[in-house]
């Protein structure tokens, strides 16, 4: 199982349940990776979504109060969640957030992709610090690169 996500230099990711940029390169980047893949999110990342379901992908989602998601598998327990995710390939599960999700799910995934912008997002919700666990290794750094008008890196981390 995979995590992606975008973090500010804090490791923040969010703001009143909405994402801290607006970086159509890296939403490119995230679209490929996770097409065509199963996506794990919480209710509240589901329905901040500008459109639901993700199109081309399978939306699985955690839900502690079983709410019924339109066009989504749900699932309200741990255990429930991991034997749905059982069904499908590991290396074709992405945890797409939110930061309670991240947070349960981290120790299961084996790589992350993490997009870092070099900026403060003044957040309130956060990912694990990946450079501050001991079992996480920074595998790839990417070049910095523009993204309406911040720098950002694409960077992959592997559980050792």
């Amino acid at each position: 199982m995979k995590a992606i996500v975008v973090v500010d230099n804090k490791w923040g990711i969010g703001k009143n349940n909405d994402l801290l940029f607006k970086l159509p390169k890296d939403l490119a980047m995230y679209k490929s990776k996770t097409m065509g893949n199963v996506c794990v999110m919480g209710a509240n990342t589901y329905e901040s979504l500008p459109k639901v379901p993700l199109k081309g992908r399978i939306n699985v989602v955690f839900d502690h109060l079983a709410q019924v998601h339109e066009n989504a598998q749900t699932v309200d327990t741990l255990q429930s969640l991991l034997d749905t995710l059982k069904k499908f390939d590991t290396e074709k599960v992405f945890v797409i957030g939110g930061a309670s999700i991240y947070k349960l799910l981290i120790d299961f995934c084996d790589e992350a992709y993490v997009t870092k912008v070099d900026a403060d997002g003044d957040a309130t919700v956060f990912f694990p610090n990946l450079d501050q666990k001991e079992n996480w290794v920074l595998d790839e750094l990417g070049e910095p690169i523009e993204d309406n008008g911040y720098s950002i890196r694409f960077c992959t981390y592997k559980k050792k």
